[in-house]
């Protein structure tokens, strides 16, 4: 599934594609993805100005003209399509699986492309965005200003919780993902199934420092290509080639001299999910047979 670097990165390039021009043309090619499409979807967004886009985790917000804002989930294989077709190319049929096409006035296509539906699209009022079901109790974006390590050491408290754990919930921090937050915790030298309640006030600083660090150089690597995701441009992003732990087990550690102080990285299931970490440099808490939460 994207995660915030690439939810950014496809964001970014709707904004330099589309920004400031008029819907021309809007269409539906089937009911909706997880949700249906909300009712005359299509005839709503033609004839109105682009004026502006914007991420709250991993949603992308699209603000129009007259009061309205489309609420945009990629899903786990959703895709955005830009391009400038020709005269004779507007209007063509759709892509396979390409749910939403927006056409504008200055020549610019966005086709929004999910084979397995798993995306959404909203429309609300700009007032109603705050409170929107899937974006109220989110908590603060870990590039702005409201994130710290202060804020999420006062989140822990005494929680049992791991780390791992308290990182992915989205109320605690938004748009955190399994990649960047294994990525980070390898940085901060903390074991991803350690109890949140456990980390010390200067370990959150260097961890809340290190989530930036590895969001902030994802995003300019075009995110991580995995699967489905492509950048809007059809390019692939490359952050991949700088994991240090993600995808890695059984390869050397980057920081460690190798055996047999270290046998490399290892992998572990936390709640369904992988997590990846060096035992050398980060620590070994518990029980790595064990499905840890």
């Amino acid at each position: 599934m994207p995660e915030l670097p690439e939810v950014e990165t496809v964001m970014r390039g709707m904004r330099v594609h589309l920004e400031g021009h008029t819907i021309s043309r809007a269409s539906t090619h089937h009911t909706g993805l997880r949700w249906p499409f909300p009712p005359g979807l299509a005839t709503v967004l033609q004839g109105r100005r682009i004026d502006g886009f914007s991420r709250r985790g991993k949603y992308i917000l699209i603000t129009l003209s007259g009061g309205l804002v489309v609420v945009l989930h990629l899903g786990m294989s959703g895709r955005v399509l830009l391009s400038c077709p020709t005269e004779a190319e507007r209007g063509r049929p759709p892509a396979r699986h390409e749910h939403l096409v927006i056409e504008t006035a200055q020549g610019a296509r966005c086709g929004l492309v999910d084979p397995r539906r798993f995306g959404m699209v909203d429309l609300v009022p700009v007032t109603a965005v705050e409170t929107h079901r899937l974006l109220s109790g989110m908590g603060p974006e870990p590039l702005g200003n409201r994130f710290d390590g202060a804020w999420l050491a006062a989140r822990a408290g005494r929680r049992r919780t791991s780390i791992k754990a308290l990182l992915l919930d989205q109320r605690v921090v938004a748009g955190l993902g399994n990649i960047y937050v294994s990525e980070a915790l390898f940085r901060a030298r903390i074991h991803p199934a350690q109890a949140a309640g456990d980390i010390n006030a200067e370990q959150y600083e260097k961890l809340a420092t290190e989530i930036r660090a590895v969001l902030e150089e994802a995003i300019a690597a075009g995110g991580s290509s995995l699967r489905d995701y492509v950048q809007p441009d059809g390019e692939l992003g490359y952050f991949q080639h700088a994991w240090r732990v993600y995808g890695r087990e059984g390869e050397g550690c980057p920081d460690c001299p190798g055996p047999p102080s270290c046998d490399g990285v290892v992998r572990i299931t936390q709640s369904g999910r992988s997590s990846f970490f060096c035992p050398r440099q980060q620590g070994v808490e518990k029980d790595l047979g064990k499905d840890l939460s």
